[in-house]
């Protein structure tokens, strides 16, 4: 027997339950894994409430890391005792053990540990993504990163110095503001206090940004489109605010703006290039050009005071689940 945490409704962190499951052996195709370290996403949260539809009852979570116990006929590029991670459906990382398919699974390299593993696949992936991906960015560039002392705000901080890119970060807190700094960011902004566009525009001359890189949705997406310049793009990647109303016209009056609402799962869905952006960032972590930080951990059974503490707004860097 194995544990998971699930939930039969949607609703509040209090509708997650620590159940009893039965995992039995893989099947063609398949590998059974033990789970070492779970990551704890926002977007977790969009399946509980239901703003992700699931077919209920429902496991949780996306993203976790382990070793391989067993695997089923037909899969060769893994065997029990390789240490894995993955990101992405279907739900049910939160667990102690489960079979899934061997297809989404990266075999992880020494240098890196489960819960540092299962604290960055997804966030890794996505700063990947989005610096690597979805825009033409060249050296001397300035990007704003909101919610830039969060997971992934941390890694594309990091990543974006590598480049050669100016980051304008907003931020809460001072607190948070000092952590991004040390990760990086060039410029804070605490966007409770200070107006983010106006903030922008005085550090650019006046021109504004080509890139706005915003996970928080409805709040910010008036000062993030205020803050580009003409032509600019709009990566609107996460909606911790709730989803953003976007009026095409609008996009209009601020200089012609682009916007695009991206997921992960379709720049990893090619094998070849989840493993290309993989192996960037693993090449990152382990040469300790990019450093994972790790700000809460929560055993698998106090799932519901972690989702509390997650939406709270007051958690940095990563989190993740121990089972």
């Amino acid at each position: 027997m194995a544990h998971a945490i699930r939930f039969h409704e949607t609703g509040g962190p209090e509708v997650l339950r620590l159940e009893s499951v039965t995992v039995g052996d893989p099947g063609p195709g398949q590998v059974r894994v033990r789970h070492e370290a779970v990551g704890l996403n926002f977007a977790d949260t969009y399946f509980r409430t239901g703003l992700y539809p699931a077919p209920l009852p429902a496991g949780l979570g996306v993203e976790a890391a382990g070793v391989v116990e067993a695997a089923g006929p037909g899969v060769t590029h893994l065997r029990p005792g390789d240490r894995v991670t993955y990101t992405g459906s279907p739900l049910g990382a939160y667990s102690t053990a489960r079979v899934m398919d061997a297809g989404p699974l990266i075999k992880l390299p020494d240098g890196i540990d489960c819960e540092t593993a299962a604290a960055m696949t997804m966030r890794g992936l996505t700063a990947a993504y989005l610096l690597r991906r979805i825009h033409p960015l060249k050296p001397g560039d300035t990007i704003l990163l909101h919610a830039a002392a969060g997971g992934v705000g941390l890694i594309v901080c990091q990543w974006a110095k590598l480049l050669g890119l100016t980051v304008i970060g907003t931020v809460s807190t001072e607190e948070k503001a000092a952590l991004a700094r040390a990760h990086g960011c060039d410029h804070t902004v605490l966007y409770r206090k200070e107006d983010v566009a106006a903030r922008v525009r005085e550090l650019t001359g006046g021109e504004g940004v080509p890139l706005v890189l915003d996970s928080i949705g409805k709040d910010t997406v008036a000062g993030s489109m205020a803050s580009l310049r003409r032509r600019g793009l709009l990566v609107c990647f996460g909606t911790a605010s709730g989803v953003p109303p976007l009026d095409a016209m609008q996009l209009a009056l601020h200089g012609s703006l682009f916007v695009t609402r991206p997921a992960l799962a379709d720049y990893i869905a090619d094998p070849a290039e989840r493993d290309a952006l993989a192996g960037e960032l693993f090449g990152h972590v382990t040469a300790g050009r990019i450093r994972i930080r790790i700000d809460q951990r929560y055993a698998l059974t106090d799932a519901v005071a972690a989702h509390r503490a997650l939406e709270s707004g007051l958690t940095t860097g990563s989190s993740v689940l121990i089972p």
